[in-house]
């Protein structure tokens, strides 16, 4: 097979930080919870899963600091009367752990990250722009160079 080809057929799921290293929240929890959790890991946003590990959503700093802003000034003493789910975003970026690397390469232009679930929908992980911009970047330092010096590039055909 065409080691381009071959590339963008790769399965995904040696790609992906498995969800036992990956910071979440469930749904339920509180937004004081979602913020610790959030600060604690340095991530701007994290899944949110369900008893049963089944990706429900995303939660961000954002959703977060939108649902406790006031008039004046951030309500902070208003993040127990909310939970999760009534500020998660549900349209995420998801993929099954059986699919390949050209949807992830796609999906990632727009995504810092992607939520990888099994067939099921159990949450298995994630996998990150960085990791994928970072297999794309070892092929294509593989790939030979142009034999002669003076071959025409693409910007020379103007």
């Amino acid at each position: 097979m065409n080691p381009d080809w071959q590339l963008l057929h790769t399965k995904i799921k040696d790609l992906v930080i498995a969800s036992t290293k990956v910071a979440h929240v469930q749904l339920g929890n509180s937004l004081e919870h979602a913020l610790l959790v959030l600060i604690k890991s340095g991530y701007s946003a994290i899944p949110v899963l369900d008893h049963s590990y089944r990706l429900h959503g995303q939660v961000s700093t954002t959703n977060i600091f939108n649902k406790i802003l006031g008039l004046e000034r951030f309500e902070y003493e208003k993040m127990d009367d909310y939970t999760v789910d009534e500020v998660m975003t549900t349209k995420i970026a998801r993929m099954k752990n059986s699919e390949e690397f050209l949807k992830a390469l796609e999906m990632s232009i727009n995504h810092p990250f992607i939520c990888i679930e099994d067939e099921e929908g159990v949450f298995q992980g994630i996998l990150t722009r960085k990791s994928i911009l970072a297999v794309a970047y070892r092929h294509f330092r593989q790939l030979p160079y142009p034999a002669a010096e003076n071959q025409a590039t693409p910007s020379d055909a103007t």
